[in-house]
């Protein structure tokens, strides 16, 4: 690698919300970045106001802040290469687009979109596509075919244009990529892209290449749909005799079927987010789910994301990596050229592995706020005691409720079906003297509980399955649940009671 810092971009439009598919891009960039000492720039590309969405830019830096892979470079952290909104770049690109024409790269074109509609349609009817090219634009209306006086009164005039890239006529171009190799294309079947509008606006392709030769990015790492585009910014910058960035393109996300680019409307018919955050439409107020929301960690989500379309390599099963072990071990070499499925199960399993890792105090505080919401007041400390009994059996913050309500509050009504099935006519002299022996306990830890109850029911010959049945029931009000006498320990002497002497009434 060549002695100059390394330095990417994440380029997104603030369209909407960002897709995980943008999400991963940035992890990759992030990661080439950190793992060799470069930096990580935030780059808005907003030059298409008709799109442009109120709050997503914003919602962008929020999710890469969230999933813990933020900027060094961007809105709100200028430096030197700065401004990082293409809007506020405006005045840069007419210079670019005028050098082009000065060099005889490029040429103002005066076709009008109804001209250009009727060649097309012209074209169809022959049974052929219409290009504008080498081919044809002699015939066409730009600076190529009409005389200098004539252009230059269009211009003067205020008629409307175009600036379009001259593409050389019959040239193999050889590209390079850093993931899928050396590719070869043959420059007469391109098209001369438009790269600048009368009304001052640069499209993607010139403001993109201006912008990375100006903040010097040395690889730009984008999704495959950008490899059509490849040819035209090698081109571009052999144009203006700059230093081509090497060019890294990911593969695509697909749907959990295999076939097609992940969308939003996969997540919402299988049920799963696509979003880092949840968003909110501003126009139609419709609301998307996001990772953050439905409960998973942002280890989860980028451990998950880094594992699609990239593997350690060396026949690695390795599937748990922290963000500095990914830094480590990220390279192109190890990034897929195929597609990769995504696997919404697949999220989840990270999901329980690192709720399995969380320490309970830190669990413990974000579950007592959920508690707060339901008017229920516990310690951090008996939080966390719960959390460590129920953890094994959670994925998500949400599960410590719905597998463990009774450690909050006692059961309204009993499981039905257990009910019938463990509840006898002599149950509740059972209970009775369960209740009397437990009165009499000062030491409620579990060691004397099981010692003390075990060894009731073993003098009286009672079947244990007639005792410890109803007796998690009365507490649980279902048959699930940790040891019964850990329950009762964690809920105090006072509510086991209360709860056995309940169950009697009720059942």
């Amino acid at each position: 690698m060549s002695t100059e810092k390394v330095r990417v971009r994440f380029a997104p439009s603030p369209t909407g919300p960002l897709h995980i598919g943008g999400v991963r891009t940035a992890l990759f960039n992030y990661l080439f970045a950190k793992k060799n000492g470069g930096d990580f720039i935030l780059r808005i590309e907003d030059t298409d106001q008709a799109r442009y969405v109120e709050g997503a830019e914003q919602y962008i830096i929020d999710s890469l802040n969230w999933c813990n892979i933020p900027f060094d470079e961007g809105p709100g952290k200028e430096k030197d290469a700065g401004p990082y909104r293409q809007s506020e770049r405006k005045h840069l690109y007419r210079e670019y687009a005028e050098m082009l024409i000065a060099s005889g790269n490029a040429y103002y074109a005066f076709d009008t979109t109804e001209e250009l509609d009727a060649h097309r349609q012209d074209h169809e009817e022959k049974g052929k596509t219409f290009i504008y090219n080498w081919h044809n634009r002699q015939k066409l209306k730009n600076s190529l075919s009409l005389p200098v006086a004539e252009v230059k009164q269009k211009i003067e005039s205020g008629e409307a244009y175009v600036i379009r890239f001259k593409t050389p006529e019959d040239e193999t171009l050889q590209l390079k990529d850093e993931i899928r190799g050396e590719m070869h294309i043959e420059t007469k079947i391109l098209d001369d892209k438009v790269l600048f509008k009368s009304d001052g606006m640069p499209t993607y392709h010139l403001a993109n290449i201006v912008d990375d030769h100006l903040m010097k990015i040395t690889h730009v790492i984008r999704g495959e749909e950008w490899l059509p585009s490849l040819a035209l910014h090698v081109l571009l910058y052999r144009a203006f005799d700059w230093t081509a960035p090497k060019f890294a393109h990911l593969p695509l996300i697909l749907k959990p079927q295999g076939k097609g680019k992940l969308s939003k409307r996969d997540g919402d018919k299988m049920g799963f987010p696509v979003f880092p955050l949840e968003w909110k439409d501003p126009k139609s107020g419709d609301v998307s789910m996001g990772y953050r929301e439905e409960g998973y960690f942002p280890e989860a989500v980028i451990n998950m994301l880094a594992l699609l379309g990239w593997n350690a390599g060396g026949g690695s099963e390795k599937e748990i990596y922290s963000l500095e072990e990914l830094t480590k071990a990220f390279s192109f070499e190890h990034v897929s050229k195929g597609g990769s499925k995504f696997d919404p199960e697949k999220t989840k399993w990270f999901q329980h592995h690192y709720m399995q890792e969380a320490e309970n105090e830190v669990l413990a505080a974000d579950f007592g706020k959920l508690l707060q919401e339901k008017d229920l007041d516990f310690s951090q400390e008996y939080i966390s005691k719960v959390i460590a009994m129920l953890k094994e059996r959670a994925t998500f913050l949400s599960d410590f409720w719905e597998i463990g309500s009774y450690f909050f509050t006692a059961p309204e009504n009993y499981d039905e079906k257990a009910a019938k099935k463990v509840w006898k006519e002599d149950t509740s002299d059972i209970i009775d003297q369960v209740i009397d022996l437990l009165e009499k306990e000062e030491d409620f830890s579990v060691a004397n509980l099981q010692e003390k109850v075990k060894g009731w029911i073993t003098s009286e010959g009672i079947g244990f399955g007639k005792v410890m049945q109803p007796f998690r029931l009365s507490l649980v009000g279902a048959m699930q649940g940790p040891d019964v006498f850990e329950i009762a320990a964690t809920i105090g002497k006072e509510e086991t009671l209360s709860r056995l002497k309940k169950a009697q009434q009720s059942l």
